[in-house]
């Protein structure tokens, strides 16, 4: 790593001894020109055309090398004949001997000689810098003329010897620093040329590294295109470690110029500036600004290297950038850090004067329009005892006239940055003013009551500044500017209170009558810039100005006079704000009616020389120059006269004023009709804002409980989903079991099974006819229900052409919609009744079939095999009545899983009737009516179960069910058999 005291010494350094004797040079040098004892001695020009002569006709390497090196030492004494005489020579040596490496940076340096305006001291003071200018110039257009030779140039770069490239490197810089645009030209256009270049970075030589960023610096000089092509070859990777490794700012020149070429590439390059924000530099940036606590005993070249760093975190948030880009660096800036670490700098003791100010003006850019970093600042205390806010601590070298003027135009930057677009910090800074919040024990000071005292004391620059700040407190704020009246001012002991408003308008009206400290007039600009943009757009300031009977007359007073050029300013600006009463005025004071102004500005003054007077603000250069950057930047405090913000409101407003002026009593009264007429049209506007915004509410309300409902009828059609699975698994081990039972019955007889089933018939078949029953008179329930659900669609089919707003009709055609679908789902429920009535209506039939064979079948004998039957038959008979047991524990807890379903239900049926006390009644009763019929589908379920556990029992006692399950099962295979054992018997 090179030193820092050395560093400067990497920029231009000591060219290293060449291979080859020198003595030798010397004697062959001699001999071209006679040697000693030739006689006269020729002149410089004879002697390089014989050097040229030999370089261009010798055979051997070696005299053409020792040509050149002779050349080289004659090039910087006698810089226009070698430049003249062996220009093209050269530039052949190049093209023919690019094999030896040793000849070739002879020949590089030579050029570089020739084309580079860098002279010794001595030959400055013999050629004016001009001529050398010129000079270097024309040789570098003769080199460049033909593109080759750059092209040539750039293949000798990528050469790894010490002897080639870093000739190489100085030649090209300095043909960049004469002819840049035509060199950028012809190296953008070379294949991979840019490429090339960037290399030097990564050389481990740190000469030749060095000279290579200053080589970058000047290729990158207002040239768009070659700063996106070394951006996107990974430069500031590479820059950011050169300054990693030199040490941040305590790093020497190196540091510097690395700086310079990182402002090159992002400075006005959006496209840069992206790419180093997504590419997380910002973040890289952060160790730069660590200061220790002892400040003291900066280097110059340290204040060099952090105000470089400064400027480079101004170009990335710079006002002059797209708000998207600049907005997105300076949240990147807060989240990482960075902005703290430039308030820890802000707010340390001993910083150097310069820096401070620097870091001033980078915080005010790194948090203007940025409503976090703006809160942020507004939290920052200085460390003090007690502990004052920075903005505080700020305003007080603001207003303190023993301060440098940089560092008060950068504090007024900060604090018109801190209020820009921020509301909340206006409304801070105003509260401070206002009587309710003043501390009365004054223990500590407000910025308020900083501003107050600024803003009357003797010194007019403290004046103007305060001024300027109180004026964008208020900027395109009208609630700020009403509550600013409230204020009030003790002038004296014993005198009552003045108002704020009416205080400025005393000291502006005294005029040169105090005694004040710098420009006279800068106090008075600064009160009407102040007034102008208090009054702007809030009538009743307007209103309370015009109540003192005394402004107008001081008004018109000031412009009808014939002053000098000093005060033509103080008249324009008093011209503009008698436009902004006469624009503004709502008419409520009889004697300060707009006619009545405009009649008198024509008797006293003359609207065309009122309009003339008002269009001397815009012609003045100052103002001029304020318009062009929010900053404010003076060559000296005479000049400080406008602010950019007050620009845009004459801009706004001269306009304005003057076809104010110029319009008759009717077209004003047209156009309070027309303002009326839009108030009230805006106030309506508002109101049914207002409303959507709360059916807005409503409606997401209801869309939050609707979603809730559906997730809660998810979850029981889960549940439901859940329980037929298991039904089905019953299912399946039931005819699992009948499988087997009818395996076990093959060796027995239909007529000894039909013998011992007689036996339980009757109470089974009475609790069939009891089943049945009731599963009648749920079925008629459930019809009933059907017809009120059919009614409620009814209603709510009628209540459709009722609703009132398009929010309500859609809301009723959704609900409608539904319905529909509801009632789609009922005429669904309402025929798969009706199947399961024809299957009860078979089941009973089957069943009246059943009794007649009861009643006509014989007892048959009992055979000699009768005891072994009855013990199989008891056995079969146990299994079944233990099934039997089981389904009906199955059945028990599938009715208990339904009553905990019901009671799910209940509670979500609470849910709807707390709906039904809202406003959209027709949304909760589509969704009880969605409950309600997943009640009906649990019934209908269960139900089902029923009758397939009647169907099963009617099966095992022997009554022949056509089912699903006997058909599937071949069941109609065991009926045929029973009929031939009966036909047998």
């Amino acid at each position: 790593m090179v030193e820092p005291g050395a560093a400067r010494t990497c920029r231009r350094p000591r060219e290293p001894e060449r291979a080859g004797p020198p003595r030798a040079a010397m004697n062959f040098l001699r001999g071209v020109m006679g040697g000693p004892s030739a006689g006269a001695q020729p002149s410089g020009a004879e002697t390089i055309q014989k050097l040229c002569d030999r370089v261009a006709s010798s055979t051997l390497l070696d005299d053409r090398r020792d040509a050149v090196r002779a050349l080289k030492s004659l090039s910087k004494k006698y810089r226009l004949e070698v430049g003249f005489q062996a220009m093209e020579h050269l530039i052949n040596v190049l093209q023919t001997d690019r094999s030896d490496s040793e000849i070739i940076g002879y020949t590089l340096d030579t050029l570089f000689n020739i084309v580079s305006n860098d002279l010794e001291e001595e030959e400055q003071e013999e050629n004016s810098q001009k001529q050398v200018d010129d000079l270097g110039r024309q040789f570098t257009e003769i080199f460049i003329k033909q593109q080759e030779n750059v092209t040539l140039l750039l293949t000798f770069l990528e050469e790894f010897d010490f002897q080639v490239r870093w000739p190489g490197v100085k030649l090209l810089t300095s043909l960049l620093k004469q002819q840049g645009p035509q060199v950028q030209q012809i190296i953008l256009v070379s294949p991979m040329g840019v490429s090339r270049l960037m290399d030097l970075l990564a050389d481990s030589r740190e000469v030749i590294r060095n000279d290579g960023v200053l080589l970058l610096q000047q290729l990158t000089k207002s040239n768009a295109a070659i700063q996106k092509i070394v951006a996107f070859e990974n430069a500031f990777e590479r820059l950011l470690d050169i300054v990693t490794d030199e040490g941040n700012s305590d790093g020497g020149i190196v540091v510097e110029d690395c700086l310079l070429l990182l402002q090159n590439l992002l400075k006005n390059n959006n496209s840069n500036q992206n790419f180093f924000k997504e590419g997380s530099y910002i973040q890289r940036m952060k160790p730069w600004f660590e200061v220790g606590d002892d400040n003291s005993g900066w280097s110059a070249q340290k204040v060099t290297n952090l105000h470089l760093m400064l400027q480079l975190v101004r170009v990335l948030v710079s006002p002059t950038n797209p708000p998207g880009a600049t907005s997105s660096c300076q949240k990147t800036m807060f989240h990482c850090g960075l902005l703290q670490q430039l308030c820890t700098i802000l707010m340390a003791t001993g910083v150097p004067a310069d820096i401070l100010t620097e870091t001033i003006n980078t915080v005010s850019e790194v948090i203007r329009g940025c409503q976090i970093n703006q809160d942020y600042f507004a939290s920052v205390n200085a460390p003090s005892n007690p502990p004052r806010s920075a903005i505080v601590v700020l305003l007080m070298s603001m207003v303190n006239e023993r301060q440098p003027f940089v560092l008060r135009c950068a504090v007024l930057y900060c604090f018109q940055c801190f209020l820009y677009k921020n509301q909340k910090g206006q409304g801070e800074i105003v509260s401070t003013l206002l009587p309710s919040t003043i501390d009365a024990t004054g223990n500590s000071v407000s910025a308020g009551q900083l501003l107050c005292g600024g803003l009357f004391s003797t010194d007019s620059l403290s004046n103007w500044c305060a001024a300027v700040a109180l004026a964008h407190a208020l900027q395109d704020n009208a609630t700020l500017k009403e509550q600013l009246l409230r204020v009030q001012l003790a002038t004296s002991i014993g005198n009552p209170p003045v108002s704020l408003l009416q205080q400025c308008t005393n000291i502006l009206s005294q005029g040169d009558k105090i005694d004040r400290r710098g420009s006279k007039v800068q106090t008075r600009v600064g009160l009407l810039m102040l007034l102008c943009t208090w009054l702007s757009d809030c009538p009743i300031a307007v209103t309370h100005f015009l109540h003192n009977s005394a402004n107008i007359p001081f008004l018109t007073g000031q412009i009808a006079e014939n002053l000098g050029e000093e005060e033509q300013l103080v008249q324009g600006l008093c011209a503009l704000l008698l436009g902004i009463c006469i624009y503004y005025n709502d008419n409520s004071l009889e004697n300060c009616r707009k006619e009545k102004l405009k009649q008198l500005i024509e008797k006293r003054i003359g609207k065309e020389n009122f309009i003339e007077k008002l269009g001397f603000i815009s012609k003045h250069e100052l103002y001029s120059r304020a318009a062009q950057k929010p900053q404010p930047s003076f060559s000296s405090p005479d000049h400080m006269m406008f602010d950019h913000e007050f620009t845009k409101l004459v801009k706004e407003l001269e306009g304005i004023i003057t076809k104010a002026i110029y319009k008759s009593s009717e077209e004003d009264k047209q156009e309070e009709e027309v303002k009326k007429t839009l108030e009230q049209h805006d106030n309506i506007v508002t109101h049914y804002k207002k409303v959507i915004r709360e059916q807005d509410q409503q409606l997401e309300e209801l869309k939050q409980k609707v979603n809730t409902l559906k997730s809660q009828n998810e979850q029981l059609q889960t549940a439901v989903t859940q329980q037929m699975s298991q039904i089905q698994q019953h299912k399946d081990q039931y005819n699992l079991l009948k499988v087997q039972l009818g395996k076990d019955n093959q060796h027995h007889t239909s007529h000894s099974n039909t013998l011992q089933m007689n036996g339980i018939q009757p109470e089974e078949i009475s609790k069939l006819r009891q089943e049945i029953e009731e599963l009648k008179n749920k079925h008629e329930v459930l019809q009933g229900q059907l017809r009120e659900k059919d009614s409620v669609i009814e209603n709510m089919k009628s209540l459709q052409s009722e609703t009132g707003t398009n929010e309500q009709s859609s809301q009723i055609t959704a609900g409608l919609e539904h319905g529909n679908e509801l009632h789609r789902e009922l005429e669904a429920l309402r025929i798969q009744i009706q199947s399961q009535s024809l299957d009860i209506s078979k089941l009973q039939s089957e069943k009246q079939e059943l009794l007649q064979q009861m009643n006509t079948a014989s007892v048959p004998a009992l055979g000699d095999s009768s005891a072994v039957i009855a013990a199989k038959n008891s056995e079969l008979e146990g299994r079944l009545l233990q099934e039997i047991k089981e389904l009906k524990n199955d059945v028990k807890a599938l009715s208990e899983e339904k009553a905990l379903l019901k009671q799910h239900l209940d509670s979500v049926n609470s849910t709807v009737a707390v709906l039904q006390n809202e406003k959209s009644k027709l949304q909760q009763e589509v969704a009880e009516s969605k409950k309600e019929q997943d009640d009906l589908l649990v019934l209908l379920a269960d139900q089902d179960q029923k009758i397939l556990a009647l169907k099963n029992k009617l099966k095992e006692l022997g009554e022949p069910v056509e089912d699903e399950d006997d058909i599937e099962s071949g069941d109609q295979g065991d009926e045929d058999e029973e009929e031939e054992g009966e036909e047998e018997d």
